[in-house]
């Protein structure tokens, strides 16, 4: 890997997705970063087992990393299914390709996963990755820099003092720059013992994830690429203690109802239990913590790696845009209200899934079916399963968003869908990101030449500008704008309602605020007061209709 020949503004503590992927998101937008890890190279554990289509979204934002993702992964339709009684009973769509442009897939090798992010950063020559080196020391935390030590192989390997703007603390459950900040992690941790064993030469062919919720013995099946499946098997008291290496004599006992086994075909046993753990705080200073080293959740939801990548794409471009003097520090405490909240709904929808769906109550499993076999006899009680409506409602609340009343304000605080999209007069058909660019970007739906000026004389963030089109008419691109059409009915059925607004979309692809023109200089004012954007001058905000804008602050104690 090329070294950068500039000093560093970001150091990256941890290379497992995490730490990569934040490495390509700052990477690609031109910011000088050192990324370190411990370990001699990237690990070789499968342990995450779903990448969802909306961290397929936030790879495809650093650079189309998403089609060199893709060969690795086990073609999907969307579909997770989940086991009651050892029979399949129901099963739980995802969004994907309905919402982000992605199918939900499942990438059973988190090492494949790992190698490709690796070897894809030989793009970004501002990007310097180190293996072999682990952080020290935070020696000092100053009001421009951070002050750390590095050592390179063992305890006599030799140690490097710099400074950086920045550490992102990516490196895990056991996480150094954790312990360093002394920051706490709440929670508990479950005495249930799993055995997780991945298998090589598997005959199952199912394109599914399946969790069989037999109370006499739960069990998660999830075949992957290659020949390969996951099984993982909640053990009884006696038979293997966490963290014990568990016989194969077992092994091959748990697997008797599913195959035949033999040692070689056994690529990894382990057995472990599981946390539903959140620090106090995401951020400390100058320093972050992102993914394992932030949170940690039983796995029945699938969201770990996800949640982190989620980390990585909330705080990664507020870092780009205060290192480019467009925002100011105050924009980086959002990274701690935006996210702390999202990682304790999905902590705790993991927790109730696994009580629900692994029970080894026989009296609560009887009840749990009976209650499923009813929902799924009713229309309404089959989306709310196979739908997967029982997911908590993520969006943002309080950070760099702005609630005005008017058509759209549900969709503030929530990833706005990627649709597929028709370009100019020649009906060139695209996703909706390739559109929008790596930056901000300002739709408008339906407006005029004379409220896009308006608009512009607001201090709304620089943005990609977007003419949506909703009649017949073929796009166009005007001056300085770029026009796109509905391709497939989606467009049209989330915007129409919406014509005559400008719906403002964060470099996350998170909606920041739908409004119309008259509003624009409201909405500029609050976000300028959590740091989106330094001050400039605007239009003067009416008092009465500055009431109705709902605003949290985002401070975060330090």
């Amino acid at each position: 890997m090329p070294t950068t020949s500039a000093p560093p503004s970001v150091l990256v503590v941890g290379a497992g997705p995490t730490g990569l992927t934040a490495a390509h998101l700052l990477g690609s937008r031109g910011i000088r970063v050192l990324l370190v890890e411990r370990n001699a190279t990237t690990s070789d554990a499968a342990k995450a087992i779903s990448l969802d289509d909306e961290s397929l979204r936030t790879l495809q934002s650093a650079g189309g990393l998403d089609e060199a993702v893709y060969p690795i992964l086990v073609p999907g339709t969307g579909t997770k299914y989940f086991g009651i009684g050892g029979r399949t009973l129901f099963h739980a769509r995802g969004t994907g390709d309905q919402r982000h442009g992605h199918p939900f897939k499942n990438p059973f090798a988190q090492p494949d996963l790992e190698r490709v992010l690796r070897e894809q950063l030989c793009r970004l020559p501002c990007v310097d990755v180190r293996f072999d080196t682990r952080l020290t020391a935070l020696v000092t935390q100053n009001p421009d820099r951070v002050s750390v030590s590095l050592r390179t192989g063992g305890e006599d390997g030799p140690v490097e003092e710099l400074d950086v703007s920045y550490v992102l603390g990516c490196d895990g459950g056991r996480s150094t720059v954790r312990d360093l900040l002394d920051i706490p992690m709440r929670g508990r941790t479950f005495p249930d013992v799993w055995l997780v064993a991945d298998t090589l030469q598997d005959p199952h062919d199912q394109r599914y994830g399946m969790h069989h919720g037999d109370p006499d013995r739960p069990v998660v099946i999830v075949p992957g690429r290659d020949g390969r499946c996951r099984y993982e098997f909640r053990l009884k008291p006696g038979e293997c203690d966490a963290g014990a290496h568990p016989p194969f004599a077992l092994v091959r006992e748990l697997l008797e109802p599913y195959r035949e086994i033999t040692p070689e075909q056994v690529e990894r046993a382990v057995a472990y239990s599981f946390h539903a753990l959140l620090a106090d705080r995401l951020r400390d200073g100058r320093c972050f913590l992102l993914g394992d080293a932030a949170h940690m959740m039983p796995p029945f939801a699938g969201q770990g790696l996800n949640s982190g990548v989620r980390d990585a794409a909330n705080l990664c471009w507020k870092i780009a845009e205060v290192l480019a003097g467009r925002a100011d520090d105050a924009l980086l405490d959002t990274y701690d209200s935006e996210r702390r909240p999202q990682a304790r709904a999905v902590i705790d929808l993991s927790v109730r899934l696994g009580r629900i769906v692994m029970t080894t109550s026989r009296p609560r499993a009887l009840l749990r079916d009976l209650l499923v076999r009813t929902a799924m006899r009713t229309p309404p009680g089959r989306r709310y399963l196979t739908e997967m409506r029982y997911r908590p409602d993520t969006r943002v609340r309080a950070g760099a968003v702005v609630r005005t009343e008017g058509p759209g304000r549900e969709l503030v605080g929530t990833m706005l869908p990627q649709p597929r999209v028709l370009r100019e007069q020649d009906h060139r058909l695209t996703r909706l990101d390739d559109v929008l660019g790596a930056g901000w970007s300002l739709l408008g739906i339906g407006v005029t030449d004379a409220d896009w000026s308006a608009v512009g004389r607001t201090g709304i963030p620089d943005a990609t500008a977007v003419d949506v089109f909703l009649d017949d008419r073929a796009p166009r691109d005007r001056a300085g704008r770029v026009g796109i059409a509905d391709a497939d009915g989606r467009l049209d059925a989330l915007l129409t309602r919406l014509t005559g607004s400008f719906v403002l979309v964060r470099p996350d692809r998170l909606v920041a605020a739908v409004f119309t023109p008259d509003r624009a200089g409201l909405v500029g004012t609050e976000l300028r007061r959590c740091a989106a954007r330094p001050l400039t001058a605007t239009v003067p905000a009416d008092a009465d209709a500055d009431a109705e804008i709902q605003h949290a602050s985002p401070g975060v104690p330090r």
